[in-house]
């Protein structure tokens, strides 16, 4: 019998051990952000529940390191099948639990495609080295091992992709995996997941999911002693603690958290170009998304025209439910995180910027308390406001005008956080210029600061994380080395 991914599915079970354990206490309500409504509902897992689900990582992991390459590309190579074969249903249930628009979904599952084919590489290239020695005679081995029990604690807003990317790879290099799911999305990110793996073969104990609030578990889940390394995605306050709860067990801490993302338009920039990247880049996913635009930076001989042409664009967008085929804003994830983005708008308008368009939310019918809000603009900011200087992930447009490039770049740096960024110039050398000058872990040119290739090293720099996920960057994070030599000739000691 085929796999039930929609919403409706019973998801009020933990997966530990290859099992799916009933709970008879407490659950979460499951709220779907276009409707209001709790669609399903979840453990809350207790402590307990935290540490059997590590006992059987621990007792599977051995055994699962030692399966060869081939076994476990094979398994990574299963789950991306059974996602592309669910695909509909899966886009469907981000429409349902995470107020995902179907553009938002179906993105969702290719990023997640890509990581699942990217991470079925990754077992032949786990490889060693043989190193040469300053001693006569010695021969130099370093293994690559897997790093043993990784935990995954992953977020609300793209909420499969981004357990996908650590979970996958630490699978396919041969550790196991318990995952923390978000509690807003806790389907998505983590009992999606098991069931995707559970389909694909994945033994028993390998992959283990909990559910429930950070504010129980959080603390037994980021410092459990048999956690050898912890991959984090959230927000720079909450990675902070989890980092320092990790780091009490020594383990190994691969972190991406918040960011202040800065569009560069320079007075040469190609504008038709500069707003296709700078409406996607603000406003998909409601701009829920840790790498999307949050400051437009717009030279000012070409800030007014900028501006108009933002708010045109920004005005023709449909907003509302996320069921709905013409939606490209959809609903914020719940009604903490909408008022506080609609509270750093109305503080930056007291701080004297121009509301050119938005700052309200969208009624929906038969929907009391709506979490839609209008596309956003404002004008005659400066960084310091508050719709500026904070993340405020939300589809927010603060435009700031500058001089000259190095004060753009001035302004672009001028935040503690240092994970993507933009820069369209209508010469090549200038964006490069600006380019190498902003202080991000990436950046792109003649384009937004969405960008995830699995491929890629993604990584962020100062308030905006440590370590890195993708390709080489996440084999190195979640193996560790291991030097052998053998003095194959009598060795000369000096006593």
């Amino acid at each position: 019998m085929p796999t039930d991914y929609s919403i409706d599915a019973d998801w009020n079970a933990l997966y530990v051990d290859g099992e799916w354990r009933s709970h008879d206490g407490d659950t979460i309500a499951d709220e779907n952000p276009s409707t209001r409504e709790a669609v399903t509902e979840v453990p809350a897992a207790t402590e307990a529940d935290v540490d059997e689900a590590y006992e059987a990582a621990a007792a599977a992991q051995a055994e699962w390191a030692e399966q060869p390459p081939a076994r476990r590309a094979e398994v990574v190579r299963n789950a991306l099948q059974e996602l592309e074969a669910n695909e509909e249903a899966i886009v469907e249930l981000f429409a349902d639990e995470a107020g995902g628009t179907s553009v938002m979904g179906h993105t969702s599952v290719a990023i997640t495609s890509d990581h699942l084919n990217e991470a079925a590489t990754l077992p032949n290239r786990m490889s060693g080295e043989h190193k040469q020695s300053n001693i006569p005679g010695k021969e130099n081995i370093v293994q690559r091992k897997p790093k043993g029990v990784v935990t995954v604690i992953s977020p609300w807003n793209f909420p499969l992709n981004l357990s996908i990317r650590a979970v996958a790879p630490a699978i396919a290099l041969g550790n196991s995996v318990v995952l923390k799911p978000a509690t807003n999305t806790p389907v998505l990110g983590g009992l999606l997941v098991a069931k995707l793996f559970e389909a694909a073969g994945l033994p028993d104990g390998v992959l283990n999911v909990v559910t429930g609030r950070g504010s129980d578990i959080g603390d037994a889940v980021a410092g459990h002693p048999e956690s050898d390394a912890v991959a984090f995605t959230g927000s720079t306050e909450v990675g902070r603690g989890v980092a320092a709860t990790a780091a009490e067990n020594l383990a190994v801490q691969t972190m991406e958290l918040g960011g202040n993302n800065a569009h560069v338009v320079t007075e040469d920039a190609d504008l038709d170009r500069a707003l296709d990247g700078a409406v996607f880049g603000s406003f998909v996913h409601q701009g829920q998304v840790c790498i999307s635009i949050n400051r437009h930076v717009v030279h000012e001989s070409v800030y007014d025209e900028y501006v108009e042409r933002l708010v045109e664009r920004a005005e023709d967008l449909p907003a509302g439910s996320a069921h709905d085929g013409d939606t490209v804003v959809g609903p914020i994830v719940d009604e903490s995180q909408r008022d506080e983005m609609l509270g750093y708008v109305e503080e930056t308008v007291e701080a004297g910027a121009t509301l050119e368009t938005g700052g309200e939310t969208v009624e929906l019918e038969g929907v009391e308390d709506s979490l839609v809000v209008e596309p956003t603009v404002l004008s005659d900011v400066t960084n310091d406001m508050a719709a500026a200087c904070n993340e405020h992930f939300g589809p927010i447009a603060p435009v700031i005008p500058f001089s000259d490039v190095d004060e753009a770049v001035e302004i672009a740096n001028a935040t503690e956080y240092g994970l993507s960024g933009s820069v369209h110039a209508g010469d090549l050398d200038t964006a490069m210029d600006v380019a190498d000058r902003m202080e991000t872990g990436h950046v792109h040119i003649n384009d937004q600061p969405i960008n995830d290739e699995a491929h890629v090293p993604f990584s962020g720099t100062a308030a905006s994380g440590m370590g890195g996920y993708n390709s080489e960057t996440i084999l190195e994070e979640l193996t560790e080395t291991k030097w052998i030599s053998i003095q194959r000739d009598e060795r000369d000691y000096p006593f």
